[in-house]
């Protein structure tokens, strides 16, 4: 179950959206920055396996920065930029939702289609978190299917003569490869992210300390391959040029086969799954305020809850309006690269905590990972970190700056209660 829980949590939406924004980076050669990034995504995925079962209790990377460096602006700079990319991974997947998926059935204009798609999530995760779940099993089926068919229909075109399988191995002319590759893999990074939010679940666990890396690395690794096999199939059926016209880049690829699957049918498992995503990171995002308004690091009016429901309606009403506000930037491939900054810096936090923590003993048995995978895992991030763009860095800046102003607001709201109180 904890295997089916972070292969949903990973798979599906990033890739049903990415393929022709990836094209743009390396060509026909998709499966490589795919490649790569899987890679990446295990050394940091060793860290987190020895973390959560050296202490497996809820909190994730903003707990584990705690307890290493034992200060309250630190865990709450890793707390906030995962709360931040996951509102603006919500604002990348709802413009995804209204691109050429839904422009089978409706042609809309995509900001407005994606605020109405916000507040639609938004009105399930009220309802509460049993609604919101259950959805979520039966999306995950659904958008799994999706991948396998698009792998089973090239394969069936090529087989039978079409397409062109020489692609997978060409890039943009007049550009290296290896910084092809690396470029890419910064996008395809996000296609990843996710199996951090596995740790929140631990204390539901049993026997973490064998069942939680299994699980972990099964789920990356079989997510991995699908990744790989769905960019070959994209780069074999068309070539980038089309990928890069199409929000809709996976639908574009099942009709270039000519195979009698209905676009209407691809479309509506495609809008599944990217709304799955959303609806998995909205319950992150509005959780993880609400969790921090309880421990004082954000305003304490998000921890308001319904008094029937137990919801935490503010901090839902909050970072939907958040994420709605940054679907007005109009650019998938800047909010998925802002995404994966954010995380970066969570990422090196669990990379050095793994370090610094090697020194507390536990009595429990716990995952050990080889000291060398922690030391790559804070070089990966800090080479992915210098290949962002600045504005992806000024939307970064911008987001941690208002995080910020509500720390702070936050501290002298407590302090002023104190006094009050005195």
């Amino acid at each position: 179950m904890l295997f089916a829980f972070i292969l949903g949590d990973v798979l599906g939406a990033g890739v049903y959206a990415l393929m022709g924004v990836l094209s743009q980076d390396v060509g026909g050669m998709l499966w490589a920055p795919l490649a790569v990034a899987l890679l990446l995504a295990l050394l940091t995925a060793g860290s987190y396996a020895e973390l959560v079962t050296k202490y497996p209790r809820a909190g994730g990377a903003a707990v584990f920065a705690e307890r290493a460096f034992h200060n309250r602006t630190v865990s709450f700079l890793v707390g906030f930029s995962m709360l931040a990319a996951g509102v603006t991974s919500a604002a990348g997947l709802a413009l995804a939702f209204a691109g050429d998926y839904l422009r089978t059935f409706v042609d809309l204009p995509t900001v407005l289609v994606a605020i109405l798609f916000l507040a639609a999530i938004a009105a399930l995760n009220m309802r509460g978190i049993k609604e919101s779940l259950g959805a979520n099993i039966v999306m995950t089926v659904i958008e799994v299917s999706g991948l396998v068919i698009v792998v089973v229909v090239v394969a069936m075109f090529v087989g039978g003569g079409g397409g062109d399988v020489t692609r997978v191995m060409e890039v943009p002319e007049g550009t290296a490869t290896g910084l092809a590759v690396l470029s890419g893999a910064i996008v395809a990074y996000y296609s990843f992210v996710g199996f951090e939010t596995s740790a929140n679940v631990i204390e539901e666990v049993k026997a973490p300390t064998r069942t939680y890396p299994r699980a972990l690395f099964g789920a990356l690794l079989t997510a991995g391959v699908v990744y790989v096999l769905v960019g070959l199939a994209s780069a074999a059926a068309l070539p980038p040029e089309e990928l890069q016209e199409s929000s809709g880049p996976l639908l574009a690829v099942v009709e270039a086969t000519g195979v009698s699957i209905p676009s209407w049918l691809f479309s509506l498992i495609a809008l599944v799954a990217v709304a799955n995503g959303a609806l998995l990171t909205m319950i992150m995002a509005s959780r993880l305020a609400y969790g921090m308004a309880e421990q004082r690091l954000l305003p304490g009016v998000l921890a308001r809850v319904l008094p029937t429901r137990r919801t935490p309606w503010v901090a839902i009403i909050a970072t939907t309006a958040v994420a709605m506000l940054l679907t007005l930037i109009g650019d998938l491939a800047t909010l998925a690269e802002t995404v994966v900054l954010l995380l970066l810096f969570v990422f090196l936090s669990a990379n050095v905590s793994v370090l610094v923590l090697r020194r507390d003993r536990v009595e429990h048995d716990h995952f050990r990972v080889w000291t060398f995978v922690p030391v790559l895992g804070i070089g990966s991030c800090v080479l992915l970190l210098t290949q962002q763009r600045p504005i992806v860095w000024a939307l970064g800046a911008g987001l941690l700056a208002v995080g910020a102003i509500l720390f702070l607001g936050a501290r002298w709201g407590a302090s002023h209660r104190a006094r009050t109180r005195s």
